[in-house]
């Protein structure tokens, strides 16, 4: 998935992060976390909407 105005590996970097503190099976499919575990980019395999999630939940935690 492209995020206009946003670096693909730094959005990749941070939903690693993120999701060491969520169970990323919870996210993944079979399919999706073997293709994750190849190499595979979580920007590539989650949808939009747990991305944006996901980014979400921080950034109300941030404040």
């Amino acid at each position: 998935m492209v995020i206009p105005g946003y670096d693909p590996d730094d959005i990749d970097e941070r939903l690693e992060e993120l999701l060491s503190e969520h169970e990323i099976d919870e996210y993944l499919t079979a399919e999706e976390r073997a293709r994750y575990d190849e190499g595979a980019s979580l920007v590539d395999l989650l949808s939009g909407d747990d991305i944006r999630d996901l980014l979400d939940e921080t950034s109300k935690t941030d404040d």
